[in-house]
């Protein structure tokens, strides 16, 4: 059995900043790559971000891209996920997710094997 848990949510005004934490628990993988996701109420759930094993490979979606930063600690099982000059429109619930592959992250949803719970982030104007 493998657990996500997501932390690290909360209310910030619009251009603050939040840090996620996504710790794995349970059975363990060699390697590993990590997803975070989002899903805004009536949306469907969209890629954020992701770092593979080693943390050398990170991709971001084009509205992540320079304000979004993924990091990674394999000695705490931890992934990072630091998000600065929030906006409304990022708030959401977000997911980190874990994929059973060295290979550069996926933006494919299908790919995850086990999935967090969520954490809400809302930014008010």
């Amino acid at each position: 059995q493998v657990q996500l848990v997501e932390s690290g949510g909360g209310l910030v005004q619009a251009g603050g900043s939040l840090r996620l934490s996504c710790v794995v628990s349970g059975r363990t993988f060699t390697y590993y790559g990590i997803g975070w996701f989002r899903q805004a109420p009536e949306k469907e759930r969209e890629f954020v971000g992701g770092i593979n094993w080693s943390g050398n490979l990170i991709n971001y979606a084009d509205f992540a891209e320079g304000r979004f930063t993924i990091s990674r600690d394999n000695a705490e099982n931890t992934t990072y996920l630091l998000m600065n000059r929030l906006e409304p429109e990022d708030s959401a619930v977000y997911y980190c997710a874990l994929w059973r592959s060295i290979r550069t992250p996926t933006a494919r949803i299908v790919d995850y094997d086990y999935w967090g719970q969520g954490t809400q982030v809302t930014v008010s104007s």
